[in-house]
């Protein structure tokens, strides 16, 4: 690992992401430290170190017993919650295996942490029990649906709930799931997700009925690797994990003493209430309200994803209403605020399980932002936290991502050109003219309040808003838009796709755009081509005619393969080799296709562009594929056979400053203009500002018509993370820039 890394400092950042990890407090990493090198025995021997260990030990089983109120029953010390899981689903399928239910179930809360479901589904085929796995519902507030409980759990073999959310900090209320529960099943094995309770919620569980609960240590400020399942007196056993005899025999394996030793003082600091490190309801609330105000201020629109009544204070789920997950949280991170989109064991998930089960809409599961701090935090770190989202105000409004409040706003022009939107793969695109006249392409529903913010903010005149087909897997924007922006009472259209009445020709500036008929993913397909002064063709904005590396598929409604077929040969006489390919749908993300890199990618155009097979041949292969294709992907617009292989040079920060001294590289920072301005990366890299080009991959295809890059030079690029710069080296590669380079790790391994 490079030294500037190393050197690198997290003193800045706003960590509120609690919910996923904690910092481990300092005064818990000396004792973890202290363990580790002074009272390092082991308990299991016999002399004076491994006695002094084995109290330590002992010591934390009674500070943990008193801390979750368990005056009897056993405390098992484990890797973390995820083994407790395993431990008590294990012990309990072992134990009714030879049940005689005809109908068996096995109950879990429908908002529980998937390692409960993943967990029962695993061992409930494993062991052979073939039980029923059914989900409790929950209502609009998160809460288990007790009527359900009472109804199917005379058939459970085992049920499993929470305490608190994971994701939205709802708090269920135990008592009344368990007279639901024990009033119909004084048997059934029960565990409680005790994780997210630990430390905000108050816990008695001798006083319950509940069978297993399991507790990881890193959620509250201790170590990872290390927790603790609470096991009822008289509760099904079987060791997870066999060998020594650890554990009394319930677990083998040399204890984590460290680790322990971390639960020990984690478990002194809860029980000393005077000590003042973990705040009071009173006070975590307080906090809370104060970030509320914060995320309100800076945002405007918000929809928070939960009732603050029923929920604990640390954790505040929402959605900006105008604004995606995924720029929200990059814009966060751009600023040093650590957030996270729903459950951290979850990323890559589109949508939110939790809030599904909720009935949320689909914006607020697909773009849901949980924010949450641990209950030993600061009057000043939340101070700072709230000073930080409100700095990114300015950002936001200078990148009309949000209406300003300013009678005279001081707003960046961040429209001119083409501007690629996304969702969920399928494509809009934005062309602003130099004087302000403006054309969308494929409106998309769910973009609606953003293309708004946009036009309002930068008082584009809207030329026209254009389908190029009645899409097949989606409702068409066009007429919302229209309406929205005024384009409906101002003209008529003579067309289903927004071209407007007795117009063969649409001028934008000093630029002309050309309705061209091209039919054959659909019937009703035209391309719009984007002519300049001279005559020449710029961009085509074909739909899912073609898409980067492929073609769009004839199998649905209104396909035909001819007539896609003489499309392509009409539409090759028309554009050139430079002319750059705006899809309707983008799956691969490559952003920037040219028209001569298309045919090269596309075996099957090249064929029929050259003469190496007719149109009949043509529908043959391409209907053949098509069907081959959709067994696989019943639903997508279009079919690829993948883009070619190129490897991108990968290279550390620290080789990448180094050529940053030279005269020809260059910097491309592929992050969002609001990510870009959030973050000065000329210090990061010891460069001018003329050293680097923000080109977001949304405007990658609008660089590559303005020639802001040459082939000779040799190009840096950048991001948060390194996936979407790796994705622009390899495009950049594609096109026949040589000379790209990728920075492994992106910003996250340059601090």
């Amino acid at each position: 690992m490079s030294d500037f890394l190393l050197q690198g400092s997290q003193n800045n950042q706003v960590y509120l992401d609690a919910n996923a990890t904690t910092p481990v407090l300092p005064c818990i990493a000396d004792v973890v430290s202290h363990t580790m090198q002074i009272c390092f025995g082991n308990p299991s021997s016999p002399h004076i170190t491994g006695i002094q260990a084995k109290h330590l030990l002992e010591q934390t089983r009674q500070k943990a017993c008193t801390v979750i109120g368990a005056d009897t029953g056993d405390i098992l010390f484990t890797s973390g919650a995820t083994e407790g899981i395993q431990t008590a689903i294990v012990s309990t399928l072992l134990s009714v295996k030879n049940h005689q239910l005809t109908e068996p179930v096995l109950m879990y809360g429908a908002t529980e942490h998937k390692a409960v479901p993943n967990t029962l589904a695993h061992w409930n085929k494993v062991l052979g029990i073939n039980a029923t796995l059914l989900p409790i519902p929950v209502n609009n507030k998160g809460i288990l649906d007790l009527a359900f409980i009472e109804r199917h759990v005379k058939n459970a073999l085992m049920i499993c709930t929470m305490a608190v959310n994971n994701e939205t900090g709802v708090i269920q209320d135990l008592n009344a799931i368990e007279t639901a529960i024990r009033t119909h099943n004084s048997d059934v094995s029960w565990m409680v997700d005790c994780v997210q309770a630990l430390g905000k919620s108050a816990l008695a569980l001798s006083n319950t009925s509940i069978d297993y609960a399991p507790f990881s240590g890193h959620k509250l400020y201790a170590p990872k690797g290390i927790g603790l399942l609470y096991i009822r007196q008289g509760s099904a056993y079987t060791p997870f994990i066999t060998g020594g005899g650890q554990e009394g025999g319930m677990r083998a394996g040399t204890e984590n003493l460290p680790g322990i030793a971390g639960l020990n003082k984690l478990f002194s600091l809860l029980l000393d209430k005077s000590n003042g490190t973990f705040k009071s309801p009173d006070i975590l609330a307080d906090y809370r309200k104060q970030l509320h105000l914060a995320i309100s201020d800076t945002f405007g629109d918000i929809t928070y994803n939960h009732d603050f009544d029923c929920s604990v204070a640390t954790t505040l789920n929402f959605t900006v209403n105008d604004l995606t997950s995924k720029e929200v949280i990059d814009l966060f991170d751009a600023a040093g605020i650590r957030v996270s989109g729903g459950s951290a064991c979850s990323t890559g998930a589109t949508r939110s399980y939790v809030l599904d089960a909720m009935g949320v809409s689909n914006w607020q599961s697909e773009n849901a932002i949980r924010l949450s701090f641990g209950p030993a935090a600061t009057a000043q770190e939340i101070a700072q936290a709230c000073a930080s989202i409100r700095a990114l105000k300015p950002i936001l409004q200078a990148n009309c991502l949000v209406v300003s409040d300013s009678a005279t706003p001081h707003q960046e022009v961040c429209a001119i050109g083409l501007t690629q939107y996304r969702h969920q793969g399928a494509c809009s695109w934005l062309y602003v003219s130099e004087d302000k006249h403006a054309v969308i392409i494929d409106p998309i529903i769910e973009l609606l309040p953003r293309f708004e913010k946009i036009i309002n903010t930068q008082n584009l005149i809207l030329m026209a808003i254009l389908d190029t087909h009645k899409h097949q897997e989606r409702a068409s924007g066009c007429q919302l838009f229209s309406d929205l922006f005024g384009l409906t009472d101002n003209q008529e259209q003579d067309d289903k796709l927004g071209w407007p009445d007795a117009m063969s020709k649409i001028q934008i500036g000093s630029k002309t755009l050309i309705k061209h008929a091209t039919p054959g993913h659909s019937e009703d397909s035209v391309s719009y081509l984007l002519q300049t002064a001279d005559g020449k063709i710029e961009y085509c904005f074909c739909g899912d005619l073609i898409l980067p590396a492929g073609l769009g598929n004839t199998l649905l409604l209104g396909g035909d393969a001819y007539a896609m077929a003489d499309s392509l040969i009409t539409l090759d006489k028309v554009i050139n080799n430079d002319t750059l390919i705006c899809s309707g749908h983008d799956y691969q993300q490559c952003f920037a296709m040219t028209w001569q890199v298309q045919k090269q990618q596309t075996p099957l155009l090249e064929k029929l562009l050259t003469g190496g097979i007719t149109r009949d041949q043509f529908s043959l292969e391409k209907h053949a594929f098509d069907q081959q294709k959709q067994q696989l992907s019943t639903e997508l617009c279009g079919y690829i056979e993948g883009q070619p292989d190129k490897n991108t040079q990968q290279i550390d920060v620290d080789l990448a400053i180094e050529m940053l001294q030279q005269a020809n590289t260059y910097l491309i920072d592929t992050r969002e203009s609001y990510e870009h301005g959030a973050t000065d990366i000329t210090q990061l890299f010891a460069i001018n500002a003329d050293k680097i080009f923000n080109i977001p991959l949304s405007r990658m295809a609008n660089a590559l018509t303005q020639r802001t890059l040459h082939k000779g030079n040799r190009y840096i690029v950048l991001c948060r993370s390194g996936n979407r710069s790796v994705q622009a080296a390899v495009n950049l590669a594609h096109l026949g820039y040589e000379n790209v380079y990728n920075i492994t790790g992106g910003l996250a391994l340059c601090h």
